[in-house]
């Protein structure tokens, strides 16, 4: 078998759907394999931010690996961001970069896209993927594979594979099938005893998961385990849409002052926080009205579990889920806490739209015709999302850079055959929106809803006296016929909830929802968030 042919096949059994990528000199006897193999699916998008971006939350909704093909240098280089922010947000990215052969190799002289040295690219890329491969020998490319598919699998973070150009005709042997490795069993079960034993002593216990729920495909045994136990549960910012179509005791989402008082109490007072995949970082607990207990907290994550002063190493997360769900019972001493009661009902006019106006319309739009899977930019867009009822997310909520909305919504749509909703500021539009040029080729039809108040509106929460965060009016809507769909541009919030309903109703056609927002209205949300950052940020001491 070809080595090229061996990669598509092995990425297709270890669990990747679908390829995103754009071709560059380096990479055209790859990509050529791809297209004329049909072993996965291809396709192509404009910039490389935009691939990585697509793919990553492609592997996010399928809790598989995603993949991004690209050439080397000018192409991988430019999608280091992306990368970044799945190694963050522990997403397990596949990145092919095609590279010179080694003819051209040992020339003795630079080559173009080359930046320092050859390996320089590769160096970049140990920041940040957790393991790498050049394939560069017939004999151990097979096994290589395999080393860095499994990485990416079992630690789900990015990793990273450059294949040169003359390597893609070799002939090899077969890549070796996914082997996991084995769990510590009696480990997972001598902690989960541990655990209960804790959960049952506390007068308070609650349970918060994290993003690596979604990223091992574990929602519906910790759904399982959630009932078992009638905790009151909630989601991290970051993991916000997980569970979103179980049966679990859910109250909501956790942001600290920034949310619902009922889930800060659930959380920061309880004595016995179990935190499934939670990522600690700001994000997720920065905002707290008291720090989390770590003392009394159990926090497992990363193949490990910990509380007080224990440690259980090589415990994998489905390990320990397995093992409480097999001894789980009922511990809760109170009542759990009401679900959160989304805001409904929009007017219908001629008053000017507010982030909760938005809210509003997009949940009666779903109480009418049921609900869509939601990629969010990082800003207002994404805080107003936390108003929206429960539904499937895909966002940067940690890593928080501007891009990813637009090219994460058609990779959504790409891995789950769903129509998306994509909400995204005009200041992350001007960057990535133009992606959405490729949806006539790829049929796809996203409803894109940009949060127009012609500023960086989250900088502006920050720094409300300044210029450089004002943005000019683009009128993102009328470019929507020249891109293949439709535009609206609403200033009232009758025009809003109008043209969400005839793009829902117009199924054939990606649309544009420009939606001109003044300049100082936030979200409630996004205003307590920034708040409480700027208290805490002034409260720190000066460093001496």
């Amino acid at each position: 078998m070809k080595l090229g042919h061996a990669l598509l096949q092995a990425l297709k059994a270890y669990g990747a759907s679908e390829i995103f990528g754009i071709p560059g000199d380096f990479a055209l006897p790859f990509f050529k394999v791809i297209e004329q193999s049909n072993v996965l699916p291809l396709h192509c998008l404009s910039h490389e931010p935009g691939v990585g971006f697509a793919a990553d939350a492609a592997g996010r909704y399928n809790s598989k690996l995603g993949v991004a093909a690209v050439t080397y240098g000018a192409g991988a280089l430019n999608m280091v961001n992306p990368v970044a922010m799945a190694y963050a947000e522990k997403s397990p990215l596949v990145v092919i970069s095609g590279a010179p052969g080694a003819r051209e190799a040992g020339l003795g002289m630079g080559l173009h896209h080359q930046v320092k040295r050859l390996d320089s690219q590769r160096l970049v890329y140990n920041e940040v993927t957790c393991a790498q491969a050049i394939l560069n020998d017939p004999a151990t490319a097979p096994a290589e594979i395999a080393r860095v598919l499994t990485a990416a699998r079992e630690r789900s973070r990015p990793v990273y594979i450059e294949l040169p150009r003359d390597m893609v005709d070799a002939e090899v042997g077969e890549v070796p099938a996914y082997a996991e490795t084995p769990p510590d069993i009696e480990a997972a079960q001598a902690c989960a005893q541990e655990i209960m034993t804790r959960l049952k002593a506390a007068e308070r216990p609650a349970l918060l998961l994290g993003v690596e729920v979604r990223r091992y495909g574990l929602e519906d045994k910790v759904a399982a385990l959630s009932r078992r136990l009638a905790l009151p549960t909630a989601t991290t910012f970051m993991a916000r849409g997980i569970l979103a179509d179980s049966d679990a005791p859910l109250i909501g989402t956790y942001l600290g002052l920034a949310g619902e008082p009922e889930i800060r109490r659930a959380v920061e007072r309880s004595d016995a926080l179990l935190m499934l995949g939670v990522i600690l970082c700001d994000t997720n607990f920065g905002v707290s009205k008291r720090q989390i207990d770590q003392r009394s907290a159990i926090h497992a994550f990363d193949r490990e579990v910990r509380f007080a002063y224990h440690n259980y190493p090589d415990v994998s997360l489905h390990a320990l889920i397995d093992a409480l769900i097999a001894i789980a019972e009922p511990v809760a001493k109170a009542p759990t806490p009401a679900t959160p009661d989304y805001p409904r009902g929009a007017s219908s006019d001629g008053n000017p739209v507010a982030p909760s106006d938005i809210a509003r319309a997009v949940n009666d739009l779903f109480d009418r015709h049921g609900r869509m899977p939601i990629s969010a930019d990082m800003g207002d867009c994404l805080f107003t999302a936390m108003d929206i009822v429960y539904t499937e997310l895909v966002a940067p909520g940690y890593y928080a850079t501007m891009g990813p909305g637009v090219p994460a919504g058609l990779g959504l749509q790409a891995a789950s055959g769903r129509r998306p909703l994509i909400m995204v500021g005009d200041g992350a539009f001007q960057m990535t929106g133009w992606e959405l040029g490729n949806c006539v080729h790829n049929g796809w039809t996203p409803i894109v809803l940009v949060f127009n108040n012609c500023a960086w509106g989250m900088l502006k929460a920050f720094q409300s006296d300044t210029r450089y965060n004002d943005l000019a009016d683009w009128h993102f809507a009328d470019m929507a016929p020249s891109l293949g769909g439709r535009g609206h541009r609403v200033t009232t919030r009758a025009e809003l909830v109008a043209a969400l309903e005839e793009a829902h109703g117009d199924a054939g056609h990606f649309h544009i929802v420009e939606i001109m927002i003044p300049r100082d209205e936030i979200s409630r949300a996004l205003d307590r968030f920034t708040s409480t950052l700027k208290e805490k940020t002034a409260a720190r001491p000066a460093a001496q």
